[in-house]
């Protein structure tokens, strides 16, 4: 089993039973989509939704699974662009269960198989590629309100 824990430029959702790592260049719109999935589940669009981490997450594979949290010194912790950084209830740990690349110049209309998966830390995982300019929560709604979602 290997447990060495790796730290990526990040934010992570617990949406449901699983989690939604996303990941994207800075000023990409990560924070944003992780508030946007809460506020979703606070007005009842999808069931559950809370913070694991914004901006740095520990990313462990073990037993087939990869794992998210934050790092302590930010845990709870989200930029809110304009406010700053705020205060949010937060799963001190969750399994991935969809990576949501946000900025991909590449991210096609209708992606092929191989585009809607991505192997992290050996982990093969539900991938969403979002292109740049483009909102990404209506896709990510219906990643999570489609009966093929594993999250």
């Amino acid at each position: 089993m290997d447990t060495k824990t790796a730290t990526v430029h990040a934010s992570a959702v617990l949406a449901g039973r699983r989690a939604i790592l996303i990941r994207g260049p800075a000023g990409s719109g990560k924070s944003r989509l992780a508030l946007a999935l809460i506020q979703a589940s606070e007005c009842g669009r999808i069931t559950f939704a809370r913070l694991v981490g914004d901006d740095r997450i520990e990313l462990v594979a073990a037993h087939g699974r990869l794992l998210a949290r934050s790092p302590q010194a930010l845990a709870g912790l989200i930029e809110v662009r304009g406010l700053g950084i705020r205060r949010l209830a937060h799963e001190p740990v969750a399994v991935i269960g969809l990576v949501v690349d946000l900025a991909m110049p590449e991210a096609e209309r209708l992606p092929g198989a191989a585009e809607r998966e991505v192997a992290v830390d050996g982990i093969i995982l539900p991938r969403l590629a979002v292109g740049p300019g483009t909102d990404p929560l209506p896709a990510v709604l219906a990643c999570l309100l489609t009966s093929g979602a594993e999250v």
